[in-house]
């Protein structure tokens, strides 16, 4: 049977990495995730999590790429008035990744490693020698090194992370299914990749699908984006309608909203195995 996918957060490209590369993530891609990098939720909907570590503490356990590749800053763009989307020149030919991956970041002169998550596709990367990630302005060093020190030409280091070493013979891929996303941001400027989003509907009609929730919109919403636009918060009554048997739910966002998702998704019988979120705080 075909396997339903929910995606519900406030950020989206896992949804974007997965899309680019045959359009859905695997079941064993996402699914086999350690403690140290993604959590359950607990029979009340609370997110047990452990004291607050930094990146490389906190995904020990993942494999990485024993490599470490120098990148180049080749382009910054401002996808809102709190994202930065960094493009990163890559010298090395054989640098690779597959989507669903991350990257330690390394930053001359700041000690504290980052962890960010690629949102372009594989096919960018062996067709340009590009890396793109988009990073939220935070205290966090290597974050708030991104929005207030970086600029054209700095160099950084890469070092891929991911499962791949974990997930290796256990052969459990599931057929394509759908992918339906919910979206909540503070206002359409806020919904990142928006454009990206509203293509990979048109070229997969059916298999991929979005809702957008704004929360404290103000201006007029553009034609393009009303017939997917709902003014809210993600509702019970948006979800209840996915549940089955063959649907995972992936939550990403920050911690009160991945709780909420979580209690509402207990509240309307999805068991506590089937719902997945990351852990990158």
């Amino acid at each position: 049977m075909a396997h339903a996918t929910i995606y519900v957060g406030c950020t989206v490209p896992q949804l974007l990495r997965g899309a680019q590369s045959r359009i859905f993530p695997s079941h064993s891609a996402l699914g086999v995730l350690r403690h140290s990098a993604l959590c359950y939720c607990t029979g009340n909907g609370t997110i047990k999590s452990k004291r607050k570590m930094d990146h490389l503490e906190r995904t020990a356990n993942n494999f990485r790429q024993e490599v470490i590749t120098q990148a180049k800053v080749c382009g910054i763009t401002n996808e809102s008035e709190t994202v930065k989307r960094l493009r990163l020149a890559i010298a090395n030919k054989d640098f690779s990744f597959k989507a669903g991956q991350w990257v330690d970041f390394f930053i001359p002169g700041v000690s504290v490693v980052g962890g960010f998550s690629i949102c372009s596709s594989p096919g960018l990367l062996e067709r340009e020698g590009i890396l793109e990630l988009a990073v939220k302005h935070t205290v966090h060093p290597p974050a708030h090194w991104i929005h207030t020190e970086c600029t054209l030409d700095s160099e950084v280091a890469l070092r891929v992370g991911d499962l791949h070493g974990y997930q290796e013979g256990k052969g459990n891929r599931h057929k394509l299914g759908t992918a339906k996303l919910y979206y909540s941001a503070k206002n359409t400027s806020e919904l990142l990749f928006k454009k990206n989003i509203l293509g990979l509907m048109k070229a997969f009609p059916g298999k991929i699908t979005c809702c957008f929730h704004v929360t404290q919109q103000r201006s007029q919403i553009c034609k393009e984006l009303q017939p997917h636009i709902t003014e809210g918060r993600i509702s019970e009554k948006d979800l209840e309608k996915h549940v089955s048997n063959d649907t995972s739910w992936y939550i990403c966002g920050p911690p009160p909203m991945i709780e909420s998702i979580s209690k509402l998704l207990t509240n309307i019988g999805v068991p506590r195995n089937c719902v997945f979120f990351e852990k990158w705080w």
